[in-house]
């Protein structure tokens, strides 16, 4: 290995990545406004706490709709940028928002296909890696779904998954840690690479 690989994996970091329905944000359906953007209970000071610890959060999510015809690009950037705003309005930063708008199901044909971006395929992750300079090993998913620990787990990050206070079936995939919510994940978080773990 060359001294320039050294400082390059030396100056990696770890990362938490975010599903954003139902992890970071409420779900009411497909969000096509945003004014229907709103932050889940204790979402935003989770998000600053990971960041005062030095983690990049990165939100990774699938947004189908846009195949679907549901939401276009452009109103999607509008959404995210309402709530990267709201996050801010509470001290917290995700670095950047990742998402897929293929759908193999889709109506519009530009975005009617199959994609290794699409969760549980682990394309957001790896682009987010790949970009931002993230040590995927020493990096955390987060999400409510068992294709956001797949994806995790794919990716070579750990994972925890968010019940919401319901029951994760034997036969899905299991994540590292479950806790009910991002407040409680990010405790798991702080705690698990504070004692080495």
């Amino acid at each position: 290995m060359t001294p320039e690989n050294e400082m390059t994996n030396a100056s990696k970091r770890g990362a938490v990545f975010l599903d954003r329905d139902k992890t970071v944000i409420e779900d009411p359906g497909y969000i096509n406004d945003p004014d229907l953007v709103h932050l889940l209970p204790g979402a935003a000071q989770a998000i600053r706490s990971l960041n005062e610890a030095g983690y990049l959060v990165v939100i990774v999510t699938n947004q189908s709709g846009v195949a679907r015809g549901l939401v276009t690009e452009e109103r999607l950037a509008e959404i995210h940028a309402r709530l990267k705003s709201e996050l801010a309005h509470h001290g917290a930063t995700v670095e950047n928002i990742y998402y897929c708008p293929y759908h193999p199901e889709g109506v519009i044909e530009l975005y009617t296909r199959e994609s290794d971006l699409r969760k549980p395929a682990p394309g957001m992750l790896l682009s987010a890696a790949d970009e931002l300079g993230i040590d995927l090993p020493s990096s955390w998913m987060v999400g409510d779904s068992a294709r956001d620990v797949e994806a995790g787990k794919r990716a070579g990050c750990r994972t925890i998954r968010l019940t919401h206070g319901g029951e994760v079936g034997d036969d899905e995939p299991q994540a590292d840690a479950t806790v009910n919510d991002l407040p409680a994940a990010t405790q798991v978080i702080l705690q698990t690479d504070a004692s080495g773990g």
